[in-house]
C-alpha cells in the first residue's frame, strides 16, 4: 500500500505477563474504512487504543499520519477524532454547552448546527447530558468526535445502544464523511455494520489477527448457501449434478453449500424451468460476516482443545 495514512508492524501489547495483542501487522489508505472486528479478550480494544495513542505499544510500532500517536500525541491529535466506547462527559453540561466548548477546543472549523441537525439532536440542545438516552449520547458523541472534520477518525462501537433508524442516520453520517477523504477504523459488534461500510476488514482472535482483506475477498472463503423446500418423497438423485455439497434436511428443506453460487443456481433455475418444478422459498446468499466469523470461532475452540 502506498504511503499508508495508519501504519501497524508488529503490534504488541501485555498487561503484565498476559499478552493482548501478539504482533499484528495492517494498513489503512487514505479514505478507506477498515474494519477491525472480534469478540470480547480478542485484544481488537487493545488494538485501538495503542493505535489512537492512548497506549504505549509494548513492542512494533504504529505510524497515524507519520507520526508515532503516543509520542507525538501533540502533533496529530487535532488532525484526529476519537469515539470511544464511554465518552465520560459532564452531565450537568447541556448539549449546547458541550458542543459549544468542543468546537472552541478544536483547531479545525465546522457548522457545529448542521451536524446537530443531521444527527437528530436539534431538539435536545438545552437538555443536560445525564438526561439523555443512551442512543441520544452515542449520537452526542459521534457529532463531538467528528465535528473538526478529522482526516482519521476512530469509532469504537458506535452505534451500540441505537434504534434501527438512528443506526441508518449513522451510516449515513459515516459514508458523508468517507465521500470527503476521511480514513476511518471501526469496531462494532454488529457484523452487518461492518459488511456494509467497511473496505477491508481483520477479524482478531486471541491476540492475532485470523483473517484479513477486502470483505467480498473474505467472504468468499466460506461457502454461500442455495436453500429451498421440497415436496414429502423427493429423491435428492432427481437434482441435477451441482458442485458443492448437498443436504436434504428432514423438514424437506434443501441446502446447497457451495462455491459456485452463479453456476450451481443457474443449474438449478435451469432444471425446474425444464421439469416444470417449483423451488419453494428458494434462497440464494453469499457467505455472511457471521459465517466468517463462526468459522473463525471454530478454528479458536479446536486449536485450544
Amino acid at each position: 500500500m502506498l504511503n499508508p495514512v495508519i501504519q501497524v508492524e508488529g503490534l504488541r501489547c501485555s498487561y503484565g505477563d498476559f499478552e493482548a495483542v501478539r504482533g499484528i501487522d495492517f494498513e489503512v489508505a487514505r479514505g478507506e474504512l477498515f474494519g477491525l472486528l472480534g469478540t470480547n479478550g480478542a485484544g481488537k480494544t487493545t488494538t485501538m487504543e495503542a493505535v489512537e495513542g492512548l497506549r504505549a505499544a509494548s513492542g512494533g510500532t504504529v505510524r497515524v499520519l507519520g507520526s508515532d500517536p503516543f509520542t507525538d500525541r501533540r502533533t496529530i491529535r487535532p488532525r484526529v477524532g476519537i469515539m470511544l466506547q464511554d465518552s465520560g462527559f459532564p452531565g450537568e453540561l447541556t448539549v449546547a454547552e458541550m458542543v459549544g466548548f468542543w468546537r472552541s477546543t478544536s483547531s479545525r472549523t465546522s457548522d457545529a448546527a448542521e451536524a446537530v441537525e443531521v444527527l437528530d439532536l436539534a431538539h435536545r440542545r438545552d437538555v443536560r447530558i445525564k438526561q439523555l438516552s443512551g442512543g441520544e449520547r452515542r449520537r452526542l458523541d459521534l457529532l463531538l468526535a467528528t465535528l473538526g472534520r478529522p482526516e482519521v477518525l476512530f469509532l469504537d462501537e458506535p452505534t451500540t445502544g441505537l434504534d434501527p433508524e438512528s443506526r441508518l442516520r449513522v451510516w449515513e453520517v459515516v459514508r458523508g464523511l468517507l465521500d470527503e477523504g476521511t480514513t476511518i477504523v471501526l469496531t462494532t459488534h454488529y457484523l452487518e455494520e461492518a459488511e456494509s461500510l467497511a473496505h477491508r476488514i481483520a477479524i482478531m482472535s486471541e491476540g492475532r489477527i485470523a483473517v484479513a482483506g477486502r470483505v467480498a475477498d473474505v467472504l468468499a472463503r466460506q461457502p454461500a448457501r442455495i436453500a429451498f423446500h421440497v415436496p414429502a418423497g423427493f429423491d435428492v438423485g432427481e437434482l441435477p449434478m451441482l458442485s458443492g455439497d448437498v443436504v436434504h434436511e428432514p423438514s424437506g428443506r434443501i441446502e446447497v453449500r457451495t462455491g459456485e453460487l452463479q453456476r450451481d443456481l443457474g443449474d438449478l433455475l435451469d432444471w425446474a424451468r425444464r421439469d416444470g418444478r417449483s423451488l419453494v422459498g428458494l434462497r440464494a446468499n453469499h457467505a455472511s460476516l457471521e459465517d466468517v466469523f463462526h468459522a473463525v470461532r471454530t478454528e479458536e475452540k479446536a486449536m485450544s482443545r
